[in-house]
This record gives structure tokens, C-alpha cells and sequence, in this order.
């Protein structure tokens, strides 16, 4: 599986342009590396917009789901950095997914990144089926692998929002499409697009460029 382990937590937002060198700095210099240094966490990579909204991404790997409402991921939720709590304040528009890798076809991970946001109305099973299908790179000139995540919807919640809010898209499903160079993605993202099946399902997808990850090796090197 080119995704290391079985679960992810995938992080989007926007930043106002005053705040946006002290939330880079954060991120670099603070959150990736806390948060894969917990319990169960493997690799983390950071994104930013080529084109899509909104501006960055973040993804994590765990070994398991579970670990996504393990007792140290919660204890580093309730026990946040003073650094980490005035730039979480900061979020605009945020998508938090807590989500289950349930397929990954490929090998490898490449420098620009595809995302599709698909919001299922029933027949998971029929649906997760025929993304299988979708989900292979042999025929995808510049694409490395795909993959899809299917959000838990008691978990999946922005950390800066009211948890009493509802969350229409709280079980979301997402597509990750890894390729080689942004201009490979959008081909692959008209799979799904152009799909009179999965096109009413669709609510946004986005090309994105790989700033930098860490795996737990990387840590105390």
C-alpha cells in the first residue's frame, strides 16, 4: 500500500495573508513534527494550492484508525501549544477528515497531489466498488497512485468550530490522486468529473504542490 498504515487525518485551511508567515513558520517548525511524534502517528506531508481552495492541505498518517481517538491523541487535542492554540484561533474555512484509508492502488508518492470531494447519499458499497475501478494508475500517464478516504463522521470535526454545529459534510469520502507534476492531474481528476455516476456526488476537487513530509524516522535525527 503506497499510503503507510490503515487510518489519516487530512487538514485544510485558509490563513489571512498578516498571519500567513507565523502559521508557515508553526507548521514547520512545530506541528508536523509534534504531531507525528505521538503514539501510533508514521508520516505527515504538507501541501499548498496550485489550484484549489482551500490553500494548504495536510495529511497524516497512523498506523491504525484507531489511533485518531487513541488517549494520546486526545490528551495532544485537549493539551495544545500556546503557539499552536493562537495559530488554530487563525483557521478560516477549515475541513477536518478523521478517515479510513479503505483503498490505495500504486506504488510510491508524488509531488503534486489531486483531492476530490465526494459526499455519498447512500450505497457505500456500490460506490466504494466503482471507485476501485477508478482508482487505477496503469492507464494515468504521470500518476503514481489513488486513493480513498472515507471520513468518520462522529470524529470528523473542525477543532475551531461550536461541536454542536451541524456537519453536512462530515462523512465525506476524498480522493487522493499522487502524481508526478501538477499538469498530470487534472486528466485524472476528469475521470471522475466527467462520471455521470459520481459527478452529483462531487462538492470540490483541487490540485495541490508538496511543500515537505516527515516520517517518525525523521524524528531526533
Amino acid at each position: 500500500m503506497p499510503i503507510a498504515g490503515k487510518g489519516m487525518l487530512l487538514t485544510s485551511m485558509n490563513i489571512d495573508a498578516e498571519h500567513e508567515a507565523e502559521f508557515n513558520r508553526w507548521y514547520d517548525r512545530e506541528h508536523l513534527e509534534e504531531r507525528v511524534a505521538i503514539d501510533g502517528f508514521l508520516e505527515a506531508r504538507r501541501y499548498v494550492a496550485h489550484d484549489g481552495n482551500p490553500k494548504y492541505l495536510s495529511l497524516y498518517s497512523t498506523e491504525t484508525f484507531e489511533v485518531l481517538d487513541s488517549p494520546a491523541y486526545r490528551a495532544a487535542l485537549a493539551n495544545q501549544t500556546a503557539w499552536s492554540m493562537t495559530n488554530i484561533a487563525r483557521f478560516k474555512n477549515m475541513i477536518r477528515a478523521v478517515a479510513r484509508i479503505t483503498i490505495s492502488q500504486g506504488t510510491g508518492r508524488g509531488a503534486a497531489l489531486g483531492i476530490i470531494r465526494l459526499r455519498p447519499s447512500g450505497g457505500e458499497d456500490k460506490l466504494r466498488a466503482a471507485l476501485h475501478e477508478q482508482l487505477d494508475p496503469a492507464q494515468l500517464d504521470g500518476i503514481i497512485s489513488l486513493h480513498l478516504l472515507e471520513s468518520d463522521p462522529a470524529l470528523s470535526k473542525p477543532i475551531t468550530d461550536d461541536p454542536s454545529t451541524p456537519n453536512p459534510g462530515a462523512g465525506d469520502w476524498f480522493v487522493l490522486i499522487d502524481g508526478t507534476d501538477e499538469s498530470a492531474i487534472p486528466p485524472a481528476v476528469a475521470r471522475f468529473v466527467d462520471n455521470a455516476a459520481l459527478k452529483p456526488l462531487m462538492i470540490s476537487s483541487g490540485v495541490y504542490r508538496l511543500m515537505w513530509d516527515i516520517a517518525k524516522s525523521d524524528i531526533g535525527r
